[in-house]
């Protein structure tokens, strides 16, 4: 009996250390999770960022050429506007559909024009177009990979019965409406 009393608070101590480890251990996973979700959004916003400040170069450079296709370049510029303004992943998925269609109705407007084709600032600006629309793609992949592990990690039981207790929430997939207007960049053919 004398040696009862103490393996049971061994045991209760043992468990108790054993959840806090796993408490802990969890607690720290998911922050660092969110961090790295929060680290690829901001991936993602730079890359939009980066193609927004390249759009009225490239509006500018077809625009000498192209001065009566006004349509055009309104529906480039309010689609850059959006995916500016763009705070969630839907938004910017939203705005995304907006700028592939913009995106591609310029390039085929350049088409029309074989001076503007040979241009050197013209097929500098679609290089580096084309440069930063690869780019937001991997960011994007790099962005739902790290969604999907915080999802994961948040529904995974028993951590689903206490983490949105700890203020740990899903987060939303970069998705857009229309997969296939991003389902590559804009072509263009010189």
């Amino acid at each position: 009996m004398e040696f009862i009393l103490p393996v049971i608070i061994g045991v209760l101590v043992l468990l108790i250390v054993i959840v806090g480890i796993y408490l802990v251990s969890t607690y720290n996973g998911l922050v660092r999770l969110n961090v790295r979700v929060d680290e690829a959004w901001s991936d993602i916003t730079v890359q939009l960022k980066r193609r927004a400040d390249l759009i009225p170069n490239l509006i500018e450079a077809v625009k000498g050429y192209a001065a009566h296709e006004k349509q055009v370049f309104e529906n480039v510029t309010a689609a850059r506007a959006e995916t500016v303004n763009a705070k969630t992943p839907a938004e910017a998925g939203a705005a995304e559909n907006h700028m592939q269609q913009a995106l591609k109705s310029i390039f085929a407007v350049a088409e029309a024009y074989p001076q503007l084709q040979a241009n050197q600032n013209f097929l500098q600006l679609q290089g580096e177009l084309v440069d930063t629309e690869d780019k937001i793609q991997a960011s994007r992949r790099f962005y739902n990979g790290g969604v999907r592990e915080l999802n994961t990690k948040i529904k995974v039981f028993p951590n689903t019965l206490f983490v949105r207790s700890l203020g740990f929430t899903e987060r939303e997939f970069f998705e857009v409406d229309e997969p296939s207007a991003i389902a590559e960049p804009p072509k263009v053919q010189f």
